[in-house]
């Protein structure tokens, strides 16, 4: 045994699907058959056994109801039970012949167990939560991103116990450990963590800077071996990542409402229909025997009615038949692929697909409302660069031509300098021409960039640098100096050394002032090699701008304007400024920084001031903009996506000023907005205060009791209950951050906080555990009655992605955990509008057309035997040819409807994109819900009156007085009047007929699926009548000579065309009355013939005060930590490795 765990042993098996091999079956069936009409089809089944009311046979509900199980069951197994396998390593131990032996072997992540030893390479992700042993770097330091964790992208670091850290890579000495690790049981707080190890003796404290959790990243670090405390569902992350739940849609919920209306209104109709035929046997069947004697198990009239009622609910089924659920999971399917093969969703770079990952929610893209994202790795690439800078008054970086485009000039060649990165880029070579001509102040600045840091520098290749920067904006800083000839070459604990312009030079680090959330700047203090104390400053620029020399004001304008400018272009920005100290007043600095350092009682208060000592009388050298790079059409997508009327929120673990910074970059938030509300309590009471506040301001009156919504509230509803909207007065935005979030979600806040976000146009919500942006997703989703879309990258949004409605993952930089559990993967955020605006607004609309027509063809095909009942004294006989029903919704009007729900297009994808407010009834469900069924309804009731009194009034005293003649007659009328309703589409464009009645997109497919499917029905219809079967199957087909007969009659084909017309005048009328109160669409179809050019974009200038999304990490920076002259490779005897080399 390689080590002892006390706790429960399990292994790395994380289960992201609902289903295993055991419970796939019936739970599947489970979650089938709560579909109400499946349930209704089983019960429907079991009617049909009897044969004392069954006139349907049993196959007829068997055969279908197995289809459509079994398609879904198929799809759900194939999506449940083919996940990708991640191979990592683990570090295992034999005995052999009485002695020890160790080897390194590749193992699956689900192999992993609790105790063992495995190892980590550089870049590689942790597989499991692990207690550190030891690294390849100085101290057992290991440096990790935690980007999938929080959303941060800046570096984080982690040291072994020493006692474990001696054993570095030597596998005799890692195999033989035996500590004892006692520690907490699993929970989700990723910051935390409490545990004992016992090895030789000894108790060693364990805390959270000893533990790596499951999905971080290792990086520059060459090697690290670690302990696993937990595993799989146990591992902090996914303590956080929620649980898998079935989805459903709205529709599919409403369908069962509708099942549910269908099944009362049946039952209400056979009800009806029984208490006729028990009227009619006493009245007149009664004194029939003779000719129409009772069966011998029917003892009365009202045994006689009873048996009828249930005739009657099977005969009149159709009217929400089984094949209404296989064409649903048709249609789905297809508009799947639709998303699947969406070559304008391809991501070449990465050979990346959009993904259908589910066919169950197509419809529901088309209703989004509320959009949660990610912001590291969703919205931003994690990528840094050094775009502009001020020096001295001067801007340098790219141009901006009239038209409102950045045109970059021609980029910089860094030949001239051996130790520039290639990577870099830069368009300004005015720069590098005042760099070469020896500027002053220019050369000062990137001195400064190369000295005011807390980068450390490795260098395995002679030339070939590579920086460990504990934020990438740090990083991008130091970078840029080097490339621009001020090359930071290495550090130790007392030194920096720098090539300047190819010279190189040692400075003395004689003190880091180091960075914190409350100083937001850090310096340092370094001797030159000419004896000058220098010290050099960099922060942000509000804190700044209260440091400098008088003496710098009207350069502190300057740069302030250029600061604007930044900040309108969402760059991340920084002052920077330096002092040159006397040297007798640093000594005497250094006595009381020392003094503080030591101190027992508010040592951290005291150091605080002996900075702010030094940090003043700063001279201003200029300022630094960053770009965190943004996704390729981020700020687009977002600016459509908010003329569709969709709200995004932004949930991050990143700190607030960047998300902030993000969000002005990606138009979530816009200078012109007429405020943004910032709440930061530490309380429940000041929270509570601050959205009050916010509200009252966004929608005056809203605390008073008069307003709708305090008095809906104080109603006291039942729950679960829906706030309805609320319209604030302006244009707002809201920021909280994690723990003031934390008070918001409880107890009453909750619906403060809710009521005062959804009134705002965009939300920013910092510093997030995992668990809160599921929670907040779930407040969302409890009190609004929208549909919700979240969207990340990382681990760390598993759980809000499984929350929402429909959950989208990006194959991003921090692994596959999101894209593995979402409903939707692609590798771009921009994609999203794509999704939503032209995919899911297709579906949408597609279903609506889809389920109105189908409801009503079916409610005019089925109550038709509700008017001959009249005629057939209540006996439960049908109108049509056993055939016919056998045929009608499998064959006869399938196709149509399905080249319909696969193909329409009202307007094409350039015009759903152009036109994102035709997004909006998805929202509200305009196109199908309880009101339209009701229209579907009356209307179908309207069509099988036409439908059945016309044919009789068409044959009434003349010589078709035959059942079977008539019936054709009847059949006849109703498939031409459903596919004339088709058929009255016109092109591409257009207005068209029913299916609202509404093919508006016609192609070669829908023409050959609408006349097809009618000159199938005429070859079908010669052959089920034909001599020969009737001949061959008398008691089968009864139809002999039927159709050659009735169709050579002028009364069928006066049935048939009045039948059309009679049908067609409410469509007709409401097509023609739909523009004048509806001209939205008359007003799309009139640009799109006569378009308008596209508005040219132009640079503003604004107004409002700068953000500074200061280049630091918000914790403590790394200054202690290379002033503890850790970071150096400690010159120490090298140990035996075994046999085993890196």
């Amino acid at each position: 045994q390689t080590c002892l765990l006390i706790g429960t042993e399990k292994d790395l098996d994380v289960k992201t699907s609902k289903y295993n091999a055991l419970n796939f079956l019936p739970m599947n069936l489970f979650e089938q058959f709560q579909r109400l009409a499946n349930a209704y089809f089983l019960f429907l089944l079991f009617l049909q056994l009897i044969p004392q009311i069954s006139s349907l046979a049993w196959y007829t509900t068997v055969v279908p109801l197995m289809v459509v199980l079994s398609i879904t069951a198929v799809k759900d197994f194939i999506s449940a039970f083919f996940p990708p396998s991640i191979v990592k390593i683990r570090l295992w131990h034999a005995g052999i012949q009485g002695s020890l032996s160790c080897r390194i072997v590749t193992e699956k992540w689900m192999n992993v167990q609790v105790g063992d030893i495995i190892k980590l390479e550089n870049n590689q992700i942790v597989t499991a939560d692990i207690l550190l042993l030891s690294s390849s770097e100085p101290y057992s330091l290991t440096y990790i991103e935690t980007a999938e964790l929080d959303g941060e992208t800046n570096l984080k670091v982690k040291q072994a116990i020493s006692v474990t850290s001696e054993m570095e890579d030597n596998l005799k000495l890692l195999s033989a450990f035996d500590g004892e690790v006692r520690c907490e049981s699993p929970n989700n707080k990723l910051d935390k963590f409490t545990g004992i190890l016992m090895y030789k003796g000894k108790n060693y404290i364990l805390n959270h800077d000893r533990l790596i959790l499951r999905g971080c990243v290792i990086r520059n670090t060459d090697w690290c071996y670690g302990l696993v405390i937990f595993t799989g569902p146990d591992t902090k992350v996914m303590q956080n990542s929620g649980k898998s739940t079935f989805k459903r849609t709205h529709i599919d919920h409403l369908m069962n409402v509708l099942v549910l209306w269908i099944f009362l209104f049946l039952g209400c109709m056979c009800f009806l229909l029984a208490v006729g035929h028990y009227i009619w046997e006493n009245n007149k069947g009664y004194y029939f025997q003779d000719y129409l004697p009772w069966e011998d198990y029917v003892s009365s009239s009202v045994f006689s009615a009873t048996l009828i009622f249930w005739s009657y609910f099977i005969i009149l089924n159709t009217m929400v038949p089984i094949s209404l659920y296989v064409s649903v999971e048709i249609i789905r399917l297809g508009n799947s692929f639709y998303i699947n093969w969406d070559q304008k969703m391809f991501y070449e770079p990465k050979n990346m697909p959009a993904q259908a990952r589910t066919t169950t929610l197509n419809e529901e893209l088309g209703q989004v409302k509320y959009v949660f994202s990610d912001k590291t790795g969703t919205l931003t690439q994690n990528i840094m660069i050094f775009n502009k800078c001020s020096i001295n008054g001067i801007l340098y970086g790219m141009s901006l031509v009239s038209l409102g485009r950045y045109i970059p000039k021609e980029k910089v060649d860094f030949s001239y300098n051996k130790l520039a990165d290639p990577k870099f880029s830069f368009y300004d070579k005015t720069l590098v021409e005042v760099v070469k001509k020896g500027d002053h102040w220019v050369h000062l600045f990137f001195l400064s960039l190369s000295l005011c840091h807390t980068v450390i520098s490795e260098e395995k290749v002679e030339g070939e640098l590579v920086y460990q920067a504990q934020s990438p904006d740090e990083g991008a800083l130091v970078t840029a100096a080097r490339n621009f000839g001020f090359v930071f070459r290495s550090r130790t604990s007392e030194t920096i050394m720098v090539v300047e312009m190819g010279k190189t030079r040692i400075y003395q680090l004689l003190a880091i002032l180091d960075f914190s959330n409350t100083r937001k700047r850090m310096s340092v203090i370094v001797r030159t090699p000419e004896n000058r104390i220098l010290l050099f400053c960099k922060g942000a620029d509000t804190i700044l701008c209260q440091l400098l020399h008088p003496s710098c004001r009207s350069l502190k304008d300057i740069t302030m304007d250029h600061l604007d400018d930044f900040a309108s272009d969402g760059l991340r920005t920084l002052m920077l400024a330096y002092r040159e100290l006397d040297s007798a007043f640093f000594q005497d600095w250094s006595k009381k920084h020392s003094e503080a350092c030591l101190s027992l009682e508010n040592r951290e208060n005291k150091i605080s001031i002996v900075y702010e000592e030094i940090e003043r009388d700063l001279m201003l050298l200029g300022a630094t903009a960053i770009e965190d790079k943004l996704q390729d059409g981020v700020p687009e997508t977002i600016l459509t996506l908010n003329k569709a009327k969709i709200k995004i929120w932004v949930l991050t673990g990143d700190k607030q000023e960047t998300a902030v910074n993000i969000a002005y970059a990606c138009n979530i938030f816009e200078d012109e907005m007429d405020e943004i509300f910032i709440v930061e309590g530490n309380n429940g009471e000041t929270v509570g205060g601050e959205l009050r506040s916010a509200r009252e301001k966004m929608k005056p009156g809203s605390l008073l009791e008069s307003d709708p919504v305090n008095s809906y509230l104080t109603t006291k509803p039942q729950p679960p209950f829906k706030i309805p909207e609320e319209v604030p007065s302006g244009s707002y935005g809201l920021i909280i951050n994690g723990y003031s979030l934390a008070h918001a979600l409880e107890g009453n806040l909750e619906l403060e906080l809710l009521r005062t976000a959804c009134m705002c146009k965009g939300v920013i919500c910092c510093r997030m555990t995992p668990l809160q942006k599921a929670q907040v997703v779930e407040l969302v989703k409890k009190y609004k009655k929208v549909v919700t879309l979240a969207i990340g990258d990382g681990a760390n949004d598993v759980s809000m992605i499984k929350a929402a409605h429909i959950g989208v993952g990006i194959s991003g930089q921090e692994g596959m955990q999101a894209m593995l559990s979402s409903d939707y993967a692609f590798s771009q955020f921009r994609y999203l509008q794509r999704l939503l605006l032209v995919h899911g607004r297709w579906s949408y609309n597609r279903m609506c057309k889809f389920l109105s027509y189908f409801f009503y063809k079916n409610f005019a095909f089925t109550l038709v035997h509700v008017w001959y009942a009249f005629y057939s004294g209540f006996s439960a006989q049908t109108v049509y040819d056993t055939w016919f029903i056998t045929f009608y919704n499998l064959i006869y009007t399938s196709l149509p409807v399905l080249g319909l729900s696969l193909f329409d297009q009202d307007v094409n994808e350039t015009w759903s994109l152009r036109f994102p407010e035709l997004y909006e009834p998805g929202q509200h469900n305009l196109y199908f819900n309880k009101k339209e069924f009701v229209k579907c309804l009356l209307h179908g009731i309207y069509s099988s009156f036409v439908l059945f009194f016309i044919p009789m009034g068409t044959v009434y005293n003349s010589e078709i007085s035959d059942y079977q003649s008539f019936s054709l007659i009847v059949q006849t009328s109703l498939l031409c009047v459903v596919t004339m309703q088709v058929l009255s589409g016109r092109e591409e464009g257009k207005e068209g007929g029913k299916i609202s009645l509404e093919t508006t997109y016609w192609t070669m497919i829908s023409h050959v699926f609408t006349w097809g499917s009618l000159g199938f029905y005429f070859c079908i219809l010669f052959f089920l009548y034909s001599d020969g079967l009737c001949l061959l199957f008398p008691d089968t087909f009864q139809f002999l000579g039927v159709a050659r007969n009735t169709l050579n009659l002028p009364q069928m084909w006066l049935s048939v065309v009045l039948s059309i017309i009679l049908c067609m005048l409410p469509v007709i009328g409401y097509q023609f009355l739909k523009p004048l109160f509806w001209p939205i669409i008359d007003r799309i179809h009139h640009c799109m013939r006569h378009p308008l050019p596209y508005p040219i974009r132009t640079k503003l200038k604004h107004t409002a005060s700068r953000r500074s999304a200061y280049a630091f990490s918000h914790k403590q920076g790394f200054g202690a930590l290379i002033t503890s002259g850790k970071t150096v490779k400690a010159k120490l005897p090298k140990r035996n490795s075994s046999h085993y080399k890196r």
